[in-house]
């Protein structure tokens, strides 16, 4: 690619809502420190929106309806993509990429659909192809992974990548409310859409998930490989009991490589308080590597936002247009490693699961029995009467249940790691038992490569 001799970068973007409107000021008012970084100005030739009446902020000739007929102008150099959604924007993207214009996009859902076909368009044409603002905002995850880390093996990504669901989850465990309560105070509070959907069921999360395995494990993985669970079953009785072993709840978006495979998976889980991930409270998201030999990395900051997501959009900007200055090219798109993806229900996690039985002599026995006829080692487990006492915290023991007699009783029990559908078919089987009167509470339980202390020492 030649150079463009220090000319004006043109610029074309789709979509001028929260961010974009703050992509506009952002060129405007940091216009000549941005041409000193870039090496040329940057101009923006026009905003595709679908009422330019609503953008009074924008000049009204940059205003346009016909985003088909902006992206394939001869004049535009790189087009910003804020729409978000898989129609029509693919179709906009791909056209844009095969004419060689560079793009810079923040769409996370299209990116884990489809971002094997832009990133092919990409490097057929020769364009750019960035995308740090759709994974965590403002904080850079995405080149690290794909260029600081690139000497380097990653063996483990592990995230919280959602805003909305991790304000919901402190605000429960630091006041003790519910899940409904929490997620009415996120609204108030502007952190949750009227529809949060696609933020409490987890499908925000798994998209980002998808990004991070592709780029860490050099392998395409999309959203539909990676397993998905939100918060709406986890309860205030959940977050009581992760704090009573010495844990905090958080839904968790986990990529590793295990024995030559990819593993991508969002839940809900228990992690110890000593992990770093334990401490990202409110709206805050972080994301945590490991890799073979730069060790243990956090990135921490906020995840969401006009301003901060813009922030994102800007360095990939800069970075394109620098490009087109130079004659350079960004980093390509890999998956050389083409690793197979693990089901969920071969990846190995723990479980803390939570019965409620009839105390009486055997029972114990029988609870046991069942772990032990599906494979599943038990590693703590706790019983406790009515009024919440424990009336035992210790291993598993062949002596017997502790305290007899009529009352009914609570059983807490950790497990060691197994096959996760080997501890989901213990827990059904479980509520086939005479004494278990029902199933208070299932969570996994993830030490992230870091020794649970607080659960005994069992790593």
């Amino acid at each position: 690619m030649v150079g463009n001799d220090g000319r004006p970068i043109s610029v074309a973007l789709l979509g001028c809502g929260v961010v974009g409107s703050q992509v506009v000021r952002l060129l405007t008012e940091q216009a000549d420190e941005l041409a000193a970084r870039v090496g040329a100005p940057l101009r923006l030739v026009g905003v595709a929106v679908r009422r330019p009446q609503r953008h009074p902020d924008v000049p009204a000739d940059l205003l346009t309806t016909d985003a088909a007929g902006l992206v394939t102008r001869d004049d535009v150099d790189v087009v910003v993509e804020l729409v978000g959604g898989i129609e029509p924007v693919r179709g906009l993207l791909l056209t844009a990429l095969k004419a060689g214009k560079s793009v810079v996009t923040a769409n996370k859902a299209l990116l884990a659909e489809d971002g094997a076909a832009l990133a092919a368009a990409a490097g057929e044409s020769g364009a750019d192809l960035y995308y740090e603002a759709s994974v965590a905002g403002a904080i850079p995850i995405l080149r690290p992974i794909q260029q600081s880390l690139a000497g380097d093996r990653v063996v483990r990504v592990a995230g919280i990548v959602n805003g909305t669901t991790n304000f919901i989850l402190s605000a429960m465990a630091s006041s003790g409310a519910n899940y409904a309560e929490a997620l009415e105070e996120a609204g108030r509070l502007g952190y949750a859409e009227a529809d949060p959907t696609a933020d409490v069921d987890g499908y925000d999360a798994a998209s980002k998930a998808a990004i991070l395995a592709s780029l860490a494990f050099h392998t395409r993985v999309t959203a539909d490989d990676v397993h998905r669970e939100g918060i709406r079953d986890v309860t205030a009785a959940d977050i009581a009991a992760a704090k009573a072993i010495g844990c905090t709840v958080k839904l968790l978006a986990i990529c590793e490589q295990v024995d030559g495979s990819v593993s991508a998976r969002v839940h809900p889980a228990m992690i110890p308080r000593s992990h770093p991930l334990a401490s990202v409270s409110g709206a805050y998201n972080a994301v945590f590597i490991e890799a073979a030999a730069a060790g243990q990395l956090m990135f921490y900051g906020q995840g969401a936002g006009g301003p901060q997501t813009a922030s994102a959009v800007l360095g990939d900007l800069v970075a394109a247009a620098r490009n087109r200055v130079i004659g350079g090219r960004g980093p390509r798109d890999s998956a050389h490693a083409d690793l197979p993806i693990v089901a969920m229900g071969d990846t190995r996690t723990r479980y803390h699961v939570a019965l409620d039985v009839a105390d009486r002599a055997g029972v114990l026995a029988q609870v046991a029995g069942v772990f032990a006829e599906h494979g599943v080692s038990i590693a703590t487990v706790r019983q406790e009467g009515r009024n919440g006492q424990a009336a035992e915290d210790d291993r598993v023991r062949d002596e017997g249940d502790g305290a007899q007699g009529s009352r009914d009783a609570t059983l807490v029990i950790v497990t060691h790691s197994a096959p996760d559908a080997a501890l989901a078919a213990t827990v059904d089987a479980l509520t086939g038992l005479d004494a278990v009167q029902g199933v208070a509470g299932v969570l996994r339980v993830e030490g992230l490569g870091r020794p649970v202390t607080e659960l005994g020492g069992v790593t």
